[in-house]
């Protein structure tokens, strides 16, 4: 039985990314006889406090252990056929572990990211950090790879550049096990939802504007489902803190998803979970025209892409008064996520990493 070394950043059932680009797939491997180990970066008791104001030293500490298991590790791949990589080894500092494990340890590299983690990002992150993370690592990873798994065809084509040997592996969903119910649209109030973590907060604060404005023509519940609370206020909001477990029922009080997006080249690589989340439980999604979005989401079938805050505003108020518009967009969304984006239709491809 092949074994797969999985260097991943956060600890299992705990970062969106793992959990819909590969942790999903843990049972498949299990079936096909590949025997998957797991070793994160950061432990959990440094996750739960990583976001959280204070605590330098706890975090400091945990990003030394964090280094210290990967250099352990590296003494012991000759075990493994391949080694998996999310987004990369460390989460600072240049491609070494990288470097080691495909140039001297002659290990097969799959390397997995679903953003375009190449570009340093504009935002509250200091310069300090932006250069910490060396984001000119990720050419280096790809051209060293086995094998490249990118999660939309905008990532495939910049790793295409260094390494042929690129796979089109889209994020996607479990319709049979995680998300499998069919949201019922007669509700007597409308519900809008964004569900996403803090650290793609800004989008949804960005929309904040043409949503009150949307409110005085017509009043609707907000619902932000977020592992950190939001700082704006809204005439009519709920909050309710994301729980694996109780992930689907919390979703399904939405009538409504939305995955508003600024326009650059950061966005165009993200790879839409939050809309395939909205649509695999007949959720209508209403998304901005950026990126992937303008692929899962056929305009006037399962959801609607806004150009525009006229857009936001057409479309929104369309679905707010019309139920049975919902429902009949709600049934052709969950449609083509199964047909497109789910664990059942992409297990092979996924499986052909590992040949």
């Amino acid at each position: 039985m092949p074994k797969v070394l999985f260097l991943i950043p956060y600890p299992l059932n705990s970062a969106p990314s793992q959990r819909f680009r590969f942790e999903q797939y843990i049972h498949l491997l299990k079936i096909n006889n590949i025997e998957p180990v797991f070793q994160s970066f950061i432990g959990m008791h440094t996750w739960k406090i990583m976001y959280h104001k204070g605590n330098l030293y706890l975090k400091i500490s945990g990003f030394l252990a964090g280094f210290f298991k990967r250099l352990i590790v590296l003494f012991g791949t000759s075990k493994y056929q391949y080694v998996f990589i999310h987004r990369e080894a460390s989460p600072i500092g240049p491609p070494v572990f990288e470097w080691i494990l495909a140039k001297v340890l002659k290990k097969k590299l799959i390397y997995d990211f679903d953003d375009a983690i190449w570009i340093a990002q504009t935002g509250k992150e200091n310069f300090l950090t932006k250069v910490a993370k060396n984001p000119g690592k990720v050419n280096k990873i790809i051209k060293w790879s086995y094998k490249v798994s990118c999660g939309n065809a905008y990532l495939k084509n910049h790793a295409l550049e260094f390494n042929k040997n690129t796979i089109l592996n889209p994020t996607t969903i479990d319709t049979e096990g995680l998300h499998f119910k069919l949201k019922d649209q007669n509700t007597d109030k409308v519900v809008i939802g964004w569900t996403g973590t803090h650290s793609t907060m800004m989008y949804l604060e960005q929309a904040i504007p043409f949503l009150r404005k949307l409110y005085q023509i017509k009043e609707f519940k907000l619902l932000v489902i977020s592992n950190q609370k939001p700082d704006f206020e809204f005439p009519e909001m709920e909050f309710v803190k994301w729980n694996g477990s109780t992930e689907q029922d919390d979703l399904l009080r939405m009538n409504i998803g939305i995955m508003p997006l600024a326009d650059n080249e950061w966005t165009r690589g993200k790879c839409g979970f939050k809309a395939l989340q909205y649509l695999a439980l007949g959720i209508p999604a209403v998304v901005s025209s950026v990126g992937v979005n303008t692929e899962i989401i056929e305009q006037g079938i399962n959801g609607f892409v806004c150009e525009s805050e006229a857009d936001w505003l057409k479309y929104l108020l369309d679905l707010i008064n019309n139920a049975q518009l919902r429902s009949e967009m709600g049934k052709k969304a969950r449609e083509k996520v199964v047909n497109d984006y789910s664990v059942k239709s992409n297990q092979e491809n996924f499986l052909s990493l590992f040949s």
